[in-house]
């Protein structure tokens, strides 16, 4: 309205309104997806009950389907097909009080994909619990069942227990994965020099998935001065929950004990050149194409700076005929070397 004086707080007491409807917005669609999915569970549980005791087949589900439609044709979610995922639903969380707690915080179809991709009872709970964390869609929760995240999580082979403080020391072993995989790197074997670096960039959204929850890209060949000289780490990033720079350097050969010393040496240049007061020790992972788990304990027994060790996957799961497209490991590693200064 052109012309009205508005009091000197109007704009803060906007947006604190503005703030208030967004939340009831928020909380109101977890409502109303909490009694959607409790709603399924239970129809699930008495058609799985009926079908115990009185012997219901295939069939009775269909017309049950069809009966329910015919009575709330508006209402999505009673196909034959859904009222099967509702009894298998209900016969994988037998017990109500699991369901409220963890299965009814997420969407149906979130449930659904659990149910048809994950089998074993520990590891759905805990596909659900990240899924709560960290908020993740549908075809990321795809991503990371499919890439066997819960098999590879906190698996590192890390020296974390003795550099790092317990607390700090066991968030930073669950950040860390073993293998990592990259089946975004598609270049082909005609990829020249810095392509792979451009493409690591290109690709960062997917990079940060796979890295998981709270990753923060700082810099792809990042440049570091000591002494006079110039020294360029392969990835930077801060980590917002361990409030810490991540060093991440890249080996497409085999692990060898001199990648510790040198990632001890960026480690510390960080914390001398980069670290705020506020920020705990960094941390370093170094991902080889595959390490020698002996050889690696070895090399981080004695170092004071908190890293790890991980290899890393391209393309385990592509057709063969598709794999001819990739690059070898050989013309990774000229485009790794390309890339770092002499």
């Amino acid at each position: 309205m052109t012309g009205l004086k508005l009091p000197n707080d109007y704009d803060v007491f906007l947006k604190s309104l503005k703030e208030r409807v967004r939340a009831a917005q928020l909380r109101a669609s977890l409502a109303v997806n909490r009694e959607l999915v409790l709603l399924y569970w239970g129809i699930g549980r008495d058609i799985l009950a009926r079908q115990k005791d009185q012997g219901w087949g295939a069939k009775i589900i269909d017309r049950l389907a069809a009966d329910l439609r015919r009575e709330f044709p508006q209402m999505a979610g009673l196909s034959p097909r859904n009222l099967k995922y509702m009894r298998a639903f209900a016969e994988a969380w037998p017990d109500e009080p699991i369901v409220q707690q963890l299965a009814a915080q997420i969407p149906w179809f979130h449930n659904c994909t659990i149910l048809d991709k994950v089998k074993i009872r520990s590891e759905r709970e805990w596909y659900i619990r990240q899924t709560i964390e960290n908020g993740w869609s549908r075809n990321v929760l795809i991503h990371q069942i499919e890439s066997g995240l819960y098999k590879r999580q906190g698996k590192a082979l890390t020296n974390f227990t003795r550099t790092l403080p317990a607390p700090q020391s066991e968030l930073a072993q669950q950040i860390v994965k073993d293998p990592y995989n990259f089946d975004f790197l598609t270049l082909g074997p005609e990829a020249h020099e810095r392509q792979l670096e451009i493409a690591l960039i290109e690709h960062v959204r997917q990079f940060l998935v796979e890295l998981g929850m709270g990753f923060a890209f700082v810099g792809s060949q990042y440049p570091l001065e000591v002494g006079g000289q110039e020294f360029r780490l392969d990835l930077l990033f801060y980590h917002l929950r361990l409030r810490a720079f991540v060093v991440i350097e890249i080996k497409v050969t085999d692990f060898q004990p001199e990648f510790s010393g040198k990632m001890n040496f960026y480690l510390s240049a960080v914390d001398d050149l980069l670290r705020h007061p506020d920020d705990q020790p960094s941390i370093g992972i170094i991902l080889c194409k595959s390490k020698n788990k002996v050889v690696a304990e070895y090399a981080l027994r004695d170092l004071h700076k908190p890293m790890g060790v991980s290899e890393s996957r391209l393309m385990d799961e592509l057709p063969k005929q598709l794999q001819k497209g990739l690059p070898s490991i050989e013309d990774l590693e000229a485009e790794l070397e390309n890339q770092k200064p002499t």
